[in-house]
């Protein structure tokens, strides 16, 4: 994968009704014809979600690519999200309309980046976001999604120095919560998450002040989050820190009829969508991924009719990375 300038990253033309309508007919016959699933990330554009075979977060992606019949898998995600699907299935053609779509957070870090840091800490064990190039999980003895980080790092003995990469927000969210010193934490970050603010949430909270506030651990106002709703700036009993999917979970069980949903402004769609008597609003509304919405359903359509772009991982990278997906799929909440 190259580096992305986010600042040279194309602006998608917006959709007419019938447009979409028109093409997401195309794409389900397509799809039809190719035997083909669609497998579509939270955070892309809603035409794309609704045309989509299954939406979900990277780790119910991952789980639903193990469970894929059809001859082919489109991935409507970044790049190591396809990566991942083809890990899981080597057998199968793993198509991504975009191969440009990146992750700022994934660029942070390379396999030789790991493998100088392992030399720093003999014996350590890497655990790697999932938010990671093929070859880092290769170099990583377990992967992890935000929803399951947690309950992964406590499965790895105390003992244990554990070696977090790359997001530094994630990171330091979980050793704060489980008070795990002896783990090493990456510098990485998403440009998205990183860039909402705390005063933009307590702004947020006081023009709701009957809204839960969902913050993704990511973000970078995560620590600052939790001590604001200890010290009583923000509700501590309406905010929580959860992944998309918990997101989703909070939103279904509780009684709260507003949400302040802190991460990527994608998820609104979904959550709409599935809970309309509800009302959902982005905690920050530019927090929006511009690699994510490089997929378009036009670039969709296309992929299934040329059967093309396909995303290939070398096999001796594959082989290596598939033992921490495992062990991160092992690990379900």
């Amino acid at each position: 994968m190259t580096t992305l300038d986010l600042t040279v990253l194309p602006t998608n033309p917006a959709l007419a009704p019938e447009e979409i309508a028109a093409l997401q007919t195309e794409v389900r016959e397509l799809a039809r014809q190719r035997n083909a699933v669609i497998l579509a990330h939270n955070y892309q554009v809603p035409e794309v979600q609704d045309v989509a075979d299954f939406v979900g977060d990277s780790l119910g992606l991952a789980v639903e690519a193990t469970r894929v019949k059809a001859d082919a898998i489109v991935m409507c995600g970044v790049y190591f999200m396809a990566e991942t699907a083809k890990i899981l299935n080597p057998e199968r053609t793993v198509l991504l309309p975009d191969l440009t779509a990146g992750c700022s957070l994934a660029d942070t870090i390379t396999a030789d980046d790991v493998r100088a840091w392992k030399a720093e800490f003999p014996g350590a064990l890497v655990v790697s976001y999932v938010n990671t190039t093929a070859a880092v999980k290769a170099e990583s003895e377990y992967c992890v999604t935000s929803g399951n980080a947690e309950q992964v790092i406590r499965t790895i003995p105390a003992d244990k120095t554990i070696l977090f990469l790359p997001d530094f927000f994630l990171g330091s969210w979980i050793k704060q919560k489980l008070g795990r010193e002896n783990m090493e934490i990456g510098m990485g970050e998403c440009h998205v998450h990183a860039g909402i603010r705390p005063e933009e949430l307590v702004a947020r909270q006081q023009a709701y002040p009957n809204a839960e506030l969902l913050i993704h651990p990511e973000c970078g106002c995560t620590a600052q989050s939790v001590y604001a709703a200890q010290s009583g700036m923000l509700p501590a009993e309406t905010t929580r820190v959860l992944s998309t999917e918990g997101m989703v979970r909070r939103a279904e069980a509780s009684s709260a009829d507003t949400f302040l949903i802190a991460t990527e402004t994608g998820l609104l769609h979904r959550l709409k969508k599935e809970m309309p008597n509800k009302t959902f609003l982005a905690a920050d509304e530019r927090a929006v991924c511009r690699y994510m919405k490089q997929i378009t359903l036009p670039k969709v359509r296309d992929t299934l009719r040329d059967f093309a772009p396909a995303v290939e991982v070398d096999p001796e990278i594959a082989r290596r990375a598939r033992l921490s997906i495992d062990r991160m799929l092992a690990v379900r909440v």
